[in-house]
């Protein structure tokens, strides 16, 4: 039986709460509908409310007003027109509040002057709430000095009970309903000021997706231009190889156009590799949708093919490698191929026949790659473009740089160095 019963307590103890969750959201709800009405019709909600004082205040000056004045025999149009003049001035306390309580000053004076002490003074903390919400808070000073002038005055012409009883109220009061204006008025300015957060984090989140999606088309930009620039380069090298190979020796010439054709087959691989990716990213997931064919990006231990790929375009390549070598993080081995991939298809473009070139990886304190060609002068601005740029942004990923121009004399050719620092041990 006790465990029932505390079950019960329980029940009920839950219930409570239900209801008064309900009842809280409730209240959040109705009081959300009565702002949104506000904010859309402002003029609507200041008549209703500014309607609802003045037919408070003649209500009250119907006779009721007798019942707590210092002097019940004050002219009835004197009352009349006092309560009409605390009660209309509201329909402007939001653009102009402290006008509004400026205005209604002289009708509190006369009211307590005359001893009729009308409880439409009591209007007047509407307009300081007004004030405390909408103004600096400055001006609550001039408030309280408007509230207190009226009251002092006819605690000195109607001294009914002693002066504190008769200024301490109102001025708590004063106190209270400023002190709960400044918290309305500080959790508006906190909210806005999330709302404001809000909006420029998004604004930071859409200015980030829009830098990633440049960052993305850049890097994608350079992978199609290293994969299609290469290859192109190398085929056509082997093209004209194979077209002088011809006439002579029609075996040289079928070699040619066997390595076209494998160079050809890699850059489609590769292209497809890559739009594959490019199509998973844009398009949502399916059940049906197929994944795209994933391989590994090229490292170091794929430059001997990329040396060989270029000696069958026609360009004899050395590769030395001075020092002792260090494992590479695949991110820093991929930057080194492609600019080794790139500085040898600028060789096969430009250097002109019977160019060769050397590729020299050095392992010290630091990585230093070097590609030196044997070719023809050429204009510095020939490699600035995609390639060049490419390089430079690949190795700046790093902490690296890339230098590129022509080699000192009386050397002829060009020169292209990637230096990238000591990698960090994770």
């Amino acid at each position: 039986m006790t465990f029932r019963h505390v079950a019960y307590e329980d029940d009920d103890m839950s219930s409570q709460e239900g209801g008064a969750r309900s009842m809280t959201v409730h209240l959040h709800a109705v009081l959300h509908r009565v702002r949104d009405f506000d904010r859309r019709r402002p003029l609507v909600w200041d008549i209703l409310l500014t309607g609802l004082f003045v037919t408070a205040a003649l209500t009250d000056a119907r006779g009721g007003w007798r019942n707590v004045a210092a002097d019940p025999h004050v002219p009835p149009l004197l009352i009349a027109a006092l309560s009409l003049g605390l009660s209309l001035p509201l329909l402007w306390r939001r653009r102009h509040p402290l006008a509004v309580l400026t205005a209604m000053a002289p009708c509190a004076l006369v009211s307590h002057w005359t001893g009729a002490m009308l409880q439409a003074t009591f209007i007047q903390y509407v307009a300081v709430y007004n004030i405390a919400v909408r103004l600096p808070l400055r001006h609550l000073w001039w408030t309280a000095a408007l509230l207190a002038g009226p009251l002092a005055v006819g605690a000195a012409r109607h001294p009914r009970v002693s002066w504190d009883q008769q200024l301490v109220p109102p001025l708590l009061a004063f106190a209270l309903v400023a002190l709960a204006a400044i918290a309305v008025r500080t959790r508006r300015d906190y909210t806005a000021s999330l709302v404001e957060r809000a909006r420029r984090l998004e604004v930071e989140r859409d200015q980030q997706a829009r830098l990633a999606a440049a960052a993305e088309r850049t890097r994608i930009a350079r992978e199609m231009h290293d994969i299609i620039g290469h290859n192109l380069s190398v085929i056509t090298g082997l093209a004209d190889g194979g077209r002088y190979a011809a006439a002579k020796s029609p075996e040289r010439a079928a070699q040619a156009l066997e390595a076209i054709s494998t160079t050809s087959r890699q850059a489609l691989t590769e292209l497809r590799h890559l739009l594959g990716v490019l199509r998973e990213h844009d398009r949502p997931p399916t059940p049906a949708a197929t994944p795209a064919e994933l391989s590994p990006q090229p490292a170091l231990t794929d430059l001997d093919v990329l040396v060989d790929g270029v000696r069958a375009a026609g360009l004899p390549v050395d590769v030395a490698v001075h020092g002792t070598p260090v494992p590479l993080s695949q991110g820093r081995q991929l930057a080194v191929y492609r600019v080794i991939q790139e500085a040898l298809t600028n060789t096969l473009k430009h250097a002109g026949p019977h160019a060769t070139a050397d590729v020299d990886l050095t392992y010290t304190d630091r990585f230093t790659v070097t590609i030196t060609d044997t070719g023809t002068a050429r204009p510095v601005g020939t490699t600035v473009g995609r390639g060049l740029t490419g390089m430079r942004e690949r190795a700046a990923l790093y902490g690296g740089t890339v230098e590129a121009g022509p080699q000192q004399p009386p050397a002829t050719g060009w020169r292209v160095q990637l230096l990238l620092p000591k990698e960090n041990p994770q």
